[in-house]
């Protein structure tokens, strides 16, 4: 995925200024789909030169530089045909299971703590997402399919965050034993 379809996909939900478009994608998209502003703004130049938006001056009645963004019929051209590509699964890229591999076969590393620090990284996410669920998704109200759909988006974090919680508690378990293991695995 390329951070443009993600640009188009929020500008089309609500077309606005960059600043607005940055700041809404880190309470959005930026949950799953990680980007500065400075990438923001980089991208939203190469994809209005490719014609995929337009911009115009902010109505401010040009006391900053601020400009509008909307999606142009090419742009959501071609988010559709991105939309229908078959996608890769993710690549799962995380230190800390080589640091665990690591304390398998050396002995005791005192992971304890990183796992700690990273359980309370992931709690504070589940809580957070917890609180979007009640704030935007209550159960005694019927949601629209745009709604259940964003619903199932937030959903996949809650899972994350909560397999996360899970996989710590045991590895805390584990990592805090200290009597040696039958035999280890290859």
């Amino acid at each position: 995925m390329s951070l443009s379809h993600a640009l188009m996909t929020s500008l089309l939900e609500k077309s606005s200024s960059g600043y607005d478009l940055a700041r809404r994608f880190d309470k959005s998209i930026g949950f799953f789909w990680r980007a500065t502003h400075q990438q923001i703004y980089r991208e939203l130049a190469r994809m209005e030169k490719a014609g995929w938006i337009a911009s115009e001056a902010a109505p401010d009645g040009g006391r900053t530089r601020k400009r509008n963004y909307r999606v142009l019929d090419a742009g959501r051209q071609e988010l559709e045909r991105w939309v229908r590509e078959p996608s890769p699964a993710p690549d799962q890229r995380d230190e800390m299971m080589v640091r665990m591999r690591a304390d398998a076969v050396i002995g005791p590393l005192g992971l304890e703590q990183e796992v700690e620090r990273r359980m309370a990284q992931h709690a504070t996410m589940l809580a957070a997402y917890r609180q979007i669920e009640a704030r935007d998704f209550p159960a005694d109200k019927t949601l629209t399919r745009e709604a259940r759909i964003q619903h199932l988006i937030l959903k996949t974090g809650i899972m994350y965050e909560q397999g996360w919680l899970n996989w710590s508690q045991e590895a805390l378990q584990v990592l805090r034993e200290t009597a040696p293991a039958d035999h280890s695995p290859g």
